[in-house]
């Protein structure tokens, strides 16, 4: 669902991640699972901001996208400038200090921490 090259809007994804993680929450939370919903739920968030940043493919598009998330020109130029993997600039202070957790749940991800407390109450 969350390959790169996939080309859905994140909206569709977040709503398809949504649908099958909910029910898969549903049928497994029985068990003691915090541990795993917190490691898959870190995985799943870094493989997101992999996603959007392999959807800014150009410099331009990277920079200012970075300044609409909070950077200063010239932060966002040198980090938007990185030849780093896509995966690793994933997992960079940088990118997630911008796309931060609450910005991606504001998108529509879910957090999957916050749902198996829901359901197991």
């Amino acid at each position: 669902m969350t390959k790169r090259n996939r080309g859905v809007s994140l909206t569709r994804m977040f709503e398809e991640i949504q649908q099958k993680m909910r029910g898969w929450l549903q049928y497994y939370s029985i068990g003691k699972l915090t541990g795993f919903t917190q490691r898959l739920d870190q995985w799943l968030r870094a493989r997101i901001r992999q996603y959007i940043w392999k959807q800014w493919k150009k410099l331009k598009t990277k920079v200012t996208n970075l300044q609409r998330l909070g950077l200063s020109y010239r932060d966002a130029y040198v980090f938007a400038s990185t030849r780093k993997g896509y995966w690793r600039t994933a997992h960079s202070k940088t990118l997630s200090y911008s796309l931060t957790n609450r910005k991606l749940e504001h998108l529509g991800l879910i957090n999957l921490s916050k749902t198996l407390r829901s359901i197991q109450k």
